[in-house]
């Protein structure tokens, strides 16, 4: 099994697929609920330990989804609303040092996906043909992200993460 990738490479779509977009759509509600059920019962050193060694910790993971899953919903809401708005990237590992990104209590990071995770559900189920077509421009990859390309990232961010947690339970015999 590749550690680095235990839930396999992210497939970047080639175009538009309606079934695809929708399977994705769903994948990202139901997330929420199956990262809960397997952090379900952690305590506070098993929040506090790294999911693999030199990363993060499984709170700092948990509170890294919340905060790219919030940017995601707002790049999808731009690219939609606006012509190839330019986003801002963030400094994700910095992000995951501050007081909010260490704090093993990941509540409101739960709470904070529920709600997102719905909301771009929600969202993603009105893209159509039309709409899924229209890009953002991600300067940091220099180059412009059509809405297709959110659901799938997104829903593979999310599954990626949550199978280090997973591979971390079973080392540690969680």
């Amino acid at each position: 099994m590749d550690l680095k990738n235990p839930a396999g490479e992210y497939e970047k779509p080639a175009a538009f697929d309606a079934n695809l977009v929708n399977r994705q759509s769903r994948q990202i509600a139901e997330f929420p609920e199956k990262l809960e059920c397997c952090i379900s019962g952690f305590n506070q050193d098993q929040m506090s330990t790294l999911t693999l060694p030199g990363k993060w910790t499984v709170a700092q993971v948990v509170h890294h989804l919340a905060d790219s899953h919030m940017n995601a919903l707002l790049r999808l809401k731009l690219a939609l609303t606006e012509d190839n708005p330019s986003i801002k990237p963030y400094p994700e590992w910095l992000w995951a040092e501050l007081a909010d990104g260490i704090n093993p209590d990941v509540g409101p990071s739960l709470e904070i996906l529920r709600g997102i995770h719905r909301r771009f559900s929600q969202v993603l189920d009105s893209v159509d043909e039309t709409s899924a077509s229209r890009t953002y421009y991600h300067s940091e990859l220099q180059r412009k992200v059509p809405v297709y390309e959110i659901p799938a990232l997104y829903s593979w961010h999310g599954m990626h993460h949550l199978a280090h947690i997973e591979l971390l339970k079973k080392d540690r015999g969680w």
